[in-house]
């Protein structure tokens, strides 16, 4: 093989190329008149190698993300690497079953950074030292060149919206879920200033607003929530819309909050629901044209913005039926276990309570009726309660309640409250009081509150006992 022909016809056209991504293609093309190697080129976008130009594979990967593979790691260290044998590399990326061998160079720019890579692989024997001085030389004529064009290619609105997207889908809190789609907004519409309104409050400001921004907030607060109202009922009642930028056509009356903070450039776009969704606000001081493409990319934030919304909704919503009595609201035996297990000795006492005759209501009235005895006492015991104090349903008509004390007479003057409430509904209750001993175990002392419940029943019930010290 003649090395300097290769070089020479790949690098002939170079000086040709109008752009970054012409040069790349050029290359690979060439270069694959003179090795049956498996070439690609991965360029450096935003966090990720992303192949702009391939041959000689059914399938590459189309972005890698940082460090990883071979390429990955020959951008981030800026060092060739010459694999003999793939499979004693653990940083090896599938491409083609047969491959055996990869060569990978750094693409660099004139001032020795690492823009990116030129990777072959074979899958037969070839002399690799060789080749790799070659692809050394054509790696640093691209990354020349390319440097020439402005560098890398930047990433394109769609690729930065998916980036967003993959964000906007791993925020943990509806928060975070607003604020990830404004800075998205911003950096994809390129208009300085973005705001989400959601169930008429203002979404997070960014970490530092623009002076826009900080008036735009101003006067939405200001003008209240009925004229944010009117806001959100205009997106979802005739859907997303822009401004031109044209001046002597006066904005309809709906906007006159983002008027007076200086917005002369705006993109509305729903979010979710029209009744519990709301209202994307993209705007910029500047009299901008944003274009039918600006809007619709918006609108897929917007639906995806939503979409991480509702899934954060629902998982909270499932997370409370999952530790709450779908009857009465109250917590049930999960949380009650965590909250007796923190249990402090001498200071938290436990009130095991249990509704007098509840099995002849049953019996006599049916199961319904059963049921709204049970949601009255609920009712009635959380109203005698503290602030702080809480109440569990740990069983068909037994209730717990969980206090924090200083003396164990306070809790049971609290017990004969709620005896005193349950009677106010025509209802008798058991209560059996216990207060957690030094390096007694929770369940022990809600056994010990039970024991002194049923000396209530014993007794005649309809009343209150402390278990013994």
């Amino acid at each position: 093989m003649d090395h300097q022909r290769v070089i020479r016809d790949v690098t002939v056209r170079l000086p040709m190329a109008s752009s970054a991504l012409e040069a790349c293609r050029w290359t690979v093309t060439a270069l694959s008149r003179h090795t049956p190697a498996t070439i690609s080129v991965l360029l450096a976008v935003h966090d990720r190698l992303r192949c702009v130009a391939a041959t000689g594979a059914w399938q590459v990967f189309a972005t890698v993300p940082a460090r990883t593979g071979i390429v990955g790691r020959v951008h981030a260290t800026g060092v060739a690497a010459v694999v003999p044998d793939v499979t004693a590399d653990p940083d090896y990326l599938p491409v083609r079953p047969d491959v055996t061998a990869e060569l990978c160079v750094p693409v660099l720019d004139p001032a020795g950074r690492a823009i990116g890579v030129l990777d072959l692989q074979w899958s037969e024997s070839t002399d690799l030292a060789s080749w790799c001085e070659v692809a050394q030389r054509l790696a640093d004529r691209l990354g020349s060149r390319i440097a020439a064009l402005g560098g890398p290619p930047a990433e394109t609105r769609s690729e930065k919206l998916l980036r967003h997207a993959a964000a906007l889908s791993s925020a943990p809190t509806e928060g975070e879920v607003l604020g990830v789609a404004a800075d998205a907004a911003r950096e994809v519409s390129t208009l300085s200033t973005a705001v989400l309104v959601l169930g008429g409050q203002l979404g997070p400001p960014p970490a530092a607003p623009d002076g826009l921004e900080l008036r735009l907030r101003a006067e939405l607060a200001k003008a209240g929530p009925v004229a944010l109202d009117r806001i959100v009922d205009r997106a979802h009642r005739y859907g997303a819309g822009y401004t031109l930028g044209e001046a002597g056509h006066p904005p309809t009356a709906d906007y006159r909050p983002l008027i007076r903070a200086g917005v002369h450039t705006l993109v509305a776009v729903p979010v979710g629901p029209a009744e519990a969704g709301g209202v994307l606000l993209v705007a910029d001081e500047r009299a901008l044209r944003p274009d039918p493409t600006t809007v619709s990319l918006m609108e897929l934030l917007a639906g995806q913005a939503w979409t991480s919304i509702d899934r954060l909704r629902t998982l909270t919503r499932l997370r409370e039926q999952a530790s709450s009595d779908p009857l009465t609201g109250l917590r049930h035996t999960g949380p009650f276990g965590q909250r007796i297990a923190a249990a402090t000795p001498g200071r938290t006492a436990l009130l095991a309570i249990d509704v007098d005759g509840f099995k002849t209501v049953n019996d006599t009235y049916g199961h319904q009726a059963g049921d709204r005895v049970l949601v009255g006492l609920a009712r009635a015991l959380e109203a005698a309660l503290r602030h702080g104090d809480e109440l569990y349903r740990i069983g068909g008509d037994e209730f717990v309640a969980v206090i924090e004390v200083s003396r164990p007479e306070e809790a049971v003057r609290i017990a004969e409250r709620l005896t005193e409430a349950a009677r106010r509904i025509g209802r008798t209750i058991s209560v059996g009081v216990a207060l957690p001993r030094p390096g007694e175990s929770p369940d022990r002392a809600l056994k010990r509150a039970d024991q002194a419940l049923y000396a209530v029943k014993r007794h005649g019930r309809d009343g209150v006992r402390l278990s013994a010290a």
